[in-house]
């Protein structure tokens, strides 16, 4: 069965929120999700998965410096060929998502759009927005894995 692994770190609960609704998508079209906050990861098991999806809240215009460093060491070790997505929340300005695609796919790793930025806490239309994605990243998992 194919993997996904789903990466966050949430300063105010909001990318945490969008981060199970992505899981939820995924998994009512039949994918094993692992979702946890980047400090319960090691990028070395991450690596191992099938399709790999970050997420960062944003913060002085860019992503958390410890999301930041993760995602260097989840690159070193190697992750060309996956399928990945990026989300985020942010209360101004909402690079981090966008950061967090452009350095997958430099990496070698084909992410599906669209990269989710929310702007302060999901609502309602905000979190179908997350299932659709976790459901875009199944339907594209199920047809490249299988």
């Amino acid at each position: 069965m194919t993997k996904l692994a789903i990466v966050y770190l949430s300063t105010q609960g909001n990318t945490k929120m969008m981060a199970e609704a992505i899981a939820k998508g995924a998994r009512e079209k039949h994918i094993e999700v692992d979702i946890d906050n980047f400090y319960e990861w090691d990028p070395a098991d991450v690596a191992k998965y099938d399709a790999i999806c970050i997420g960062s809240s944003t913060f002085y215009y860019t992503m958390l410096e410890p999301i930041a460093k993760f995602l260097d060491e989840l690159i070193d070790i190697g992750i060309e060929g996956k399928t990945g997505a990026a989300f985020g929340s942010y209360g101004w300005s909402g690079e981090a998502p966008v950061q967090i695609a452009e350095r997958l796919r430099k990496a070698g790793v084909e992410v599906i759009d669209p990269v989710l930025r929310i702007q302060y806490i999901p609502n309602e239309k905000d979190l179908a927005e997350c299932i659709r994605l976790g459901k875009d990243l199944a339907i594209h998992m199920k047809k490249k894995y299988s």
